[in-house]
């Protein structure tokens, strides 16, 4: 076999066994898992919570690989998992977790934030491999998720009109316009009004009574020759 077909497939080997381990680790115990230490997000949205992790062993001879999140403090409830599936009933459909068997990183995201959220949470990865057994660790810190309050919605009530005596104001200027009359103002021409019409009547009819006396006077009075 020539060199020119061995070169591709030293390449592909060479890309195979590189892509068969996982980020190199900056600590000395070859394990890390990383997240953000802080983050806020409204009340009402979502939040992602990014995290990524690290170990020295190759793909090949890792078996397995879960994810879990805890919240509150370092050894406190579980609120997610991967295998076997679990979820909190506090996030019932509000969780979702981005990643996939075989990466390094990915992101919870969690829905429909409520002010009780607010806490600590920690990312734990899970590994089984062939010749070391189960192995677990997380973050140590975690991520502070902050909730800012939805601001309060103000309603603002109808507005009523200070009453006026039969007066309507606009600016410097005032005209009578349609307001109502006080109840006192209503009575005291309604009664104006019925003093006025019995005047009326009664000399009216003080007029024809003296009318028809007088009538009553001429036609009795004799006839002289």
């Amino acid at each position: 076999m020539g060199l020119p077909l061995l070169l591709p497939l030293l390449l592909l080997l060479l890309a195979f066994l590189q892509a068969g381990r996982s980020t190199k680790c900056s600590s000395k115990l070859g394990y890390e898992m990383n997240q953000p230490e802080q983050l806020s997000a409204p009340e009402g949205g979502s939040v992602q919570i990014p995290f990524s992790f690290c170990h020295p062993w190759d793909l090949p001879s890792v078996l397995s690989v879960s994810i879990s999140w805890i919240w509150k403090k370092f050894h406190g409830e579980f609120i997610y998992n991967t295998t076997p599936p679990f979820i909190h009933k506090d996030f019932e459909n509000r969780l979702s977790l981005n990643w996939k068997n075989g990466w390094s990183n990915g992101s919870l995201q969690i829905s429909n934030l409520r002010r009780e959220d607010k806490s600590l949470y920690f990312c734990r990865v899970h590994v089984t491999t062939r010749n070391h057994g189960r192995q677990e660790w997380q973050s140590i810190p975690g991520t502070d998720l902050t909730i800012i309050p939805a601001p309060k919605k103000t309603t603002q009530g109808p507005t009523t009109a200070a009453p006026t005596d039969g007066l309507r104001v606009s600016g410097d200027k005032r005209s009578s316009g349609s307001w109502p009359l006080r109840t006192e103002a209503v009575v005291a021409v309604a009664l104006f009004s019925a003093v006025l019409k019995i005047a009326i009547l009664g000399v009216t009819a003080y007029l024809l009574l003296k009318r028809s006396k007088g009538l009553q006077t001429n036609a009795r009075a004799p006839v002289r020759k």
